[in-house]
């Protein structure tokens, strides 16, 4: 019991810390002498330790942006923002990567860089362990051999993300093997192949329970159902290999089977709870989450930017609105929902699926370029504070709430998702009524907080197999299930992680493409003068404008105040530069192509770069 308390401490501080910060305020534990280090299960779990905050990053720290919702995954289809849109990268840089393990991610690749210390990190602690097989028991083996080829797969599979092909290193290099520190990419199948084969060795041998919050075979299993979903529909999508794609999807459904069948999870508590609660110990839906301390000095900012004041700077659009079924299972243009064809916000949280009420404030905002505010990851009671002082809790760097880090929801998603793939396409069992139940309806029944009830917000009904709605909006190459499977991940996902690299894997990119749809610049409908007066000032004229419903736009003239009704039109919006297919992978720096040759060796440059 002694050691157990006393890991768990240790451990909440990885969860709470960023890399280098308290007791990892030492030399990286790559560079402690192997007779002074792995000696028994304990220095194990130390090293392991230290992959936590690198991977399981949940809000970050302070104001830093990667990969944590809101403020880093901000280039996507579903946010607009003033002027041009945010672009692609248009040129090979001139250098990409380091060796560090404090490297950054590229937010438009939604990844890491071009880096490989961390796949050493985990090659190191393989080799380790099993060099410390006769001196542990044989379930200790198999449980860190597991969680070392896991944090191992999750890079490889970031880095397959981005990149595409990518060198593979099975064991730890050494400096002096040269032609192995400068070998070429690896095909992404046969680096995705190795990934395939830890991630089945995973979830046979990680232990169930190591610890409350800690690396399990069912967390494992989440995020493994992830990374195969990915895998699998961008080989299908993309017309690499149809054997790799079956192979990859089949292992999602593996995965999400192992999960869903642990009956451990459950929708039993709202929506919102996930998202701004200051504790998320015992959360039903939750299965891996990071703690925040004020007292120990651990903090973020998330909150702060969902605050209702201040600026993100991308911000829902009507496309994204528009995804959003009424609260009758149907799209807006055939739901019988009174006022369902009405995108005002007084009428939108009362008619759409409840997850719009809990995402974005229900008045118009004029901190959010759109007008539509998010405040998925803020409390009720953070907005009472527009206009105020906020308490530390939604202000600055401050926020303490706890960061979802892993969630159900997410597991069920994919795991329907790549079963419908699977039977559409690759020659699966047909998706099945109880499939949909387990998944998307067992997701829309979460009960509605007292707020939501009082505004009036419902339940959304089922998705029936015998009855799947007609999206006069769906996509033409999509069948009517795979669309509302894609639905349900836009609107759960709002913020998150999920959708640029959803387009990427369904390749769709050219969503990314602002003049296929003008609802891209867009945002609710709004009475500028009863909803938003301030903004009628002599300054903006000629600057405010609002569509109508047949197209004509209406500009602020300065006494034209009653016309100024209609569909928020983003000020000075306009598409992002033009892009091509090779900006699904990104290149690799010229400096390291050039230092692969100054040595005599090639490294290849990404295909289209």
């Amino acid at each position: 019991m002694k050691y157990n308390k006393i890991y768990s401490i240790l451990l909440a501080g990885v969860l709470l810390t960023s890399c280098g910060k308290e007791f990892l305020d030492r030399p990286p534990l790559t560079q402690i002498p192997d007779d002074k280090f792995w000696r028994n299960e304990d220095d194990i779990r130390l090293y392991a330790a230290g992959f936590y905050s690198n991977y399981f990053t949940g809000f970050n720290t302070s104001f830093t942006v990667d990969y944590t919702p809101v403020r880093g995954y901000t280039f996507n289809d579903d946010l607009t923002g003033k002027n041009a849109q945010s672009s692609f990268e248009s040129s090979v840089p001139g250098s990409r990567g380091s060796t560090s393990e404090a490297d950054t991610w590229m937010g438009s690749y939604a990844g890491p860089n071009w880096n490989f210390a961390w796949v050493r990190k985990a090659n190191i602690m393989i080799d380790n362990v099993e060099a410390m097989k006769a001196n542990i028991s044989s379930d200790a083996y198999k449980h860190w051999s597991a969680v070392a080829r896991f944090f191992k797969g999750y890079e490889y599979s970031r880095l397959v993300s981005v990149f595409g092909d990518v060198p593979y290193f099975d064991k730890t290099v050494s400096d002096t093997a040269t032609a192995t520190l400068y070998k070429d990419r690896d095909p992404r199948g046969v680096v995705m192949d190795k990934v395939y084969d830890d991630f089945k060795y995973v979830l046979v041998n990680m232990r169930d329970n190591d610890g409350t919050n800690i690396l399990n075979r069912y967390i494992a299993a989440a995020f493994i159902s992830r990374f195969m979903l990915f895998e699998g529909t961008f080989e299908y999508y993309h017309g690499l290999d149809q054997i790799r794609a079956k192979k990859y999807l089949e292992l999602a459904v593996e995965a999400g089977n192992l999960v869903i069948g642990s009956n451990k999870f459950n929708f039993t508590k709202d929506f919102k709870s996930i998202f701004s609660s200051e504790s998320l110990a015992g959360h039903p839906e939750v299965l891996m989450y990071r703690i925040y301390d004020a007292a120990m000095s651990i903090t973020h900012a998330i909150g702060s930017y969902q605050n209702g004041t201040e600026v993100v700077g991308v911000d829902g659009n009507l496309v994204l609105i528009k995804s959003f079924l009424a609260s009758d299972g149907q799209p807006w243009q055939n739901s019988t929902v009174p006022n369902a064809n009405s995108f005002s916000l007084a009428d939108l949280v009362k008619t759409r699926d409840s997850r719009f009420e809990a995402s974005f404030i229900d008045k118009v905002n004029a901190s959010s370029a759109t007008l539509l505010y998010g405040y998925k990851f803020a409390s009720r009671d953070a907005i009472t504070y527009i206009g105020k002082a906020y308490p530390p809790a939604w202000g600055s760097s401050t926020n303490t709430s706890d960061a979802p880090v892993m969630r159900y929801a997410e597991v069920v998603l994919n795991w329907m998702e790549a079963k419908a793939e699977l039977a559409e396409h690759l020659g699966g069992a047909p998706v099945t009524q109880a499939d949909l139940d387990k998944s998307i309806n067992a997701i829309r029944k979460r009960p509605l907080d007292a707020v939501a009830v009082a505004k009036g917000v419902k339940l959304t009904s089922p998705l029936l197999l015998t009855a799947i709605p007609v999206d006069p909006s769906k996509d033409a190459d999509v069948s009517a299930l795979l669309w509302e499977i894609r639905r349900e991940r836009r609107v759960e996902f709002v913020f998150e992680h999920t959708r640029l690299l959803d387009l990427k894997r369904w390749k769709k990119l050219n969503n990314m493409n602002f003049s296929t749809n003008g609802d891209y610049f867009l945002g609710p409908w709004v009475d500028v003068n009863a909803e938003i007066p301030s903004y009628l000032t002599t300054a903006n004229i000629g600057k405010i404008r609002v569509k109508k419903l047949d197209g004509t736009i209406i500009t602020w003239s300065g006494t034209n105040q009653a016309q100024m009704v209609g569909f928020w039109m983003v000020e000075n919006a306009t598409n992002r530069n033009a892009f091509t297919d090779r900006s699904y992978m990104a290149p690799v720096g010229q400096s390291q192509i050039t230092q692969y040759a100054d040595r005599g060796y090639t490294l290849t440059q990404t295909k289209g770069w």
